[in-house]
């Protein structure tokens, strides 16, 4: 432990004694860049859900331990809700998403690739959405695996698709790869964002493969277009 300390202590002094120019470099994280998928803008999207049409039959939590504040809204081919973002990092075993990286990490998620694997969060953008319960039925609501999402963050559009659900009364989660390209911390354990983030479903839409994030952004683009046009 004395040989330890004192070799720590003549590395510390030999660190100080360098000049400035000498210094070990520091290495900030690289800037975001603001995240533009498709023509629709954010606040154009924004601007055509300022009202909620309430179609739950509750509100959900955005974590266990809050209460209850957000409903499900209707509009005109899509519902949306705004609430958090978790991470889910579930799916296929990667050097982002495992149980290494997620305390609650499973290998499985509720929709599969083309192939029949699970996804890919660390790689494919994809929402979360609640499963079946008496507070609302995302199927009845036309909301399909694979369906096309326009989530909204910080003034950024992104695209992704229905890819997992999740506990019956929280509402508010998205994949490693979505939280990433919106510039939210990805860390399935610390990262997320914990409100400001609007998740608009469009209804009867499926990327084709689901696992293709440019036929989401491809899809998105157009339902968006006419979103706007039909709201």
């Amino acid at each position: 432990m004395f040989a330890l300390a004192t070799a720590s202590g003549a590395a510390l002094l030999a660190a100080a004694a360098l000049p400035a120019t000498a210094q070990p470099a520091a290495h900030p994280a690289a800037p975001h860049t603001a995240l533009q998928e498709g023509s629709v803008s954010a606040a154009q999207l924004l601007d055509k859900l300022k009202d909620c049409q309430q179609i739950s039959h509750g509100k959900y939590r955005t974590d266990e331990e809050t209460s209850a504040t957000v409903p499900v809204c209707g509009k005109n081919g899509a519902v949306f809700w705004k609430a958090d973002m978790d991470i889910d990092c579930d799916g296929q075993i990667t050097s982002q998403c495992s149980a290494d990286t997620d305390p609650w990490f499973q290998d499985d998620t509720r929709f599969h690739q083309s192939d029949g694997k699970p996804l890919n969060a660390a790689k494919l953008p994809y929402v979360v959405v609640p499963s079946t319960s008496g507070i609302w039925n995302y199927e009845s609501a036309g909301i399909k695996g694979g369906g096309v999402v326009a989530v909204i963050y910080n003034n950024q559009v992104e695209y992704a698709v229905v890819g997992d659900t999740g506990p019956e009364k929280i509402i508010g989660e998205a994949s490693y790869a979505a939280a990433k390209g919106l510039g939210i911390d990805p860390n399935p354990e610390t990262g997320g964002a914990d409100s400001g983030v609007t998740y608009v479903l469009f209804k009867n839409t499926k990327a084709s493969p689901i696992e293709s994030h440019a036929d989401a952004v491809s899809r998105g683009d157009a339902l968006a277009k006419k979103f706007l046009q039909e709201n």
